[in-house]
């Protein structure tokens, strides 16, 4: 979708600024309403409108937060890392678990989702007027409910408590909000769902519309929600019509590739593995460190690098030198000595530099273990901009090995098919030459840490399972408080909005 996200998304910014989150929103709205009043008169405006919800997708907001690098954080996959304790304060207090009201991530996890909320129901209320062709119509607005029940995804998940917004609003009525019941907001996800997948697309064509929503998509979500509450057969129906037949091809051409690293090469976008992927182009030339929003690179693949990165050895590997966030945790290590996914999954730079073959400059939290993932090296370079900011491996956030494991856990949970529930589960090890064990909740916790390290789910499956307290009580977890952020304190500033109870609220 680099083409997709690249045409419209600055084009319309300024027209959909009054659709962000926060203060900017309350200050500039009468101009970006005048300006929206003017905007959607025909297919092309409304495709704009529909790329700027997408272009939220992707976004990096507040001082480099990416929802890949604070729930890495938080997790036990990975520390915060950088280059000092200080170094992004907002993922270290999360690392840690001493983020209140005032410190941590929450205020720029926040600001994403409900800005790219903002966005889908500008389009979603201009579309029953735009003069264009009613099919193309009805998956505009299938796409855009979509995107806003993934960015209410999240946004329960991370905060529990949150407002509902079924249509933009004014700016004197956005004072008076009120936090819906978290159980209206998973209703109406998967309303909103429900009503996409009919209009939505089998399938996309990976070179001009890699990254738009599908019903595979949709259905894999959908799935993912249900799983959330605890609802395991109706999350194992629809994850079973994304999956297929364990091993093989599913309806929506989705397969597992043959080799798990080709997972990791940048060129390798929208295979057969991939469900819903996060797009990053190299050719975005006015971002900067000044404002990484500015951008739609890939800023993992730099801050993730090791620092005072010096190769001796001709044979080892070209990476760039980078800022060291997100080092791995000596338990990943320990867990995945002897798994085939280990090279694929952990740079160790000590055993590197043990050999002679590199030298690295030693950052917080140091271990000699590097996320290998989202590693960049020289030849992955674009030129334009701060060239940093330009990396553009895509990232996966649903993909096939992750919805074939949610499934089995489903079923496993829900007592249901437990023949399907281990193939799915032997499926996934066989991929990387693993034989097969008995399936049990136990396994596919494990597998899961195994398979998906570093790719934003361990800190939610943790808490999914109950498991946050028992891992994370070390790293200062605390039971009854820490499954939920803070609300951020500046959107309770003379607003209707109240704290969660676990930061001293009233919800």
């Amino acid at each position: 979708m680099k083409n997709f996200i690249k045409i419209y998304s600055f084009m319309l910014a300024v027209v959909l600024i009054a659709s962000a989150c926060g203060e900017e929103f309350l200050e500039v709205a009468p101009k970006g309403t005048e300006l929206e009043d003017n905007y959607y008169r025909n297919a092309e405006e409304a495709y704009a409108g529909l790329v700027a919800v997408y272009d939220n997708v992707g976004g990096v907001t507040g001082p480099y937060i990416d929802k890949f690098l604070a729930t890495n954080a938080a997790s036990d996959d990975c520390y915060a890392g950088g280059g000092n304790s200080s170094d992004i304060t907002a993922i270290q207090v999360w690392n840690n678990y001493t983020l209140d009201p005032a410190n941590g991530p929450q205020e720029s996890l926040w600001s994403k989702g409900f800005s790219g909320i903002f966005r889908a129901n500008v389009i979603i209320s201009k579309l029953p007027d735009v003069p264009m062709d009613e099919n193309l119509k009805a998956r505009y607005m299938a796409e855009a409910k979509f995107l806003r029940a993934w960015f209410y995804f999240d946004l329960v998940r991370f905060f529990e408590n949150v407002p509902l917004f079924e249509q933009p609003i004014s700016t004197s009525e956005m004072y008076d909000v009120l936090q819906a019941d978290p159980s209206e907001v998973y209703t109406f996800m998967e309303e909103e769902l429900l009503a996409a997948i009919e209009h939505l697309p089998t399938s996309v064509p990976a070179e001009t519309e890699g990254g738009r929503a599908t019903q595979g998509a949709a259905r894999a979500l959908l799935g993912k929600v249900y799983l959330q509450q605890d609802k395991f057969s109706e999350a194992a129906a629809q994850l079973e019509q994304v999956n297929g037949a364990p091993g093989g091809t599913s309806q929506y051409g989705y397969q597992l590739l043959a080799d798990f690293g080709d997972l990791w090469i940048f060129d390798n976008k929208h295979n057969s593995e991939s469900i819903f992927e996060i797009n990053h182009t190299g050719q975005s030339n006015w971002g900067d460190w000044g404002c990484t929003s500015c951008t739609e690179g890939n800023w993992l693949n730099i801050m993730l690098n090791p620092r005072g990165y010096n190769k001796i050895d001709p044979a080892a590997p070209d990476y760039n030198s980078g800022w060291s966030f997100n080092t791995v945790t000596e338990s990943l290590e320990a867990a995945m000595q002897g798994d085939p996914r280990y090279d694929a999954t952990i740079a160790n730079l000590q055993a590197l530099e043990d050999a002679g073959s590199v030298e690295y400059e030693k950052g917080y939290q140091n271990t000699g273990f590097f996320l290998e993932k989202f590693t960049s090296l020289t030849s992955d370079r674009n030129e334009g901009g701060v060239i940093e900011g330009n990396f553009d491996q895509n990232k996966y956030d649903i993909r096939l090995a992750d919805t074939y494991l949610l499934e089995a856990e489903a079923l496993v949970r829900g007592g249901g098919n437990s023949a399907r529930a281990q193939a799915l589960f032997d499926a996934v090890r066989a991929r990387v030459g693993l034989g097969s064990v008995a399936v049990s909740l136990d396994a596919i916790k494990h597998e899961r840490r195994m398979e998906l390290a570093g790719e934003g789910h361990r800190w939610f499956d943790l808490v999914r399972w109950g498991d946050a307290s028992s891992v994370l009580g070390g790293s200062g977890f605390e039971a009854g408080k820490h499954e939920v952020l803070p609300i951020p304190l500046l959107e309770l500033e003379n607003t209707a909005l109240q704290q969660n109870a676990e930061y001293g609220g009233t919800l």
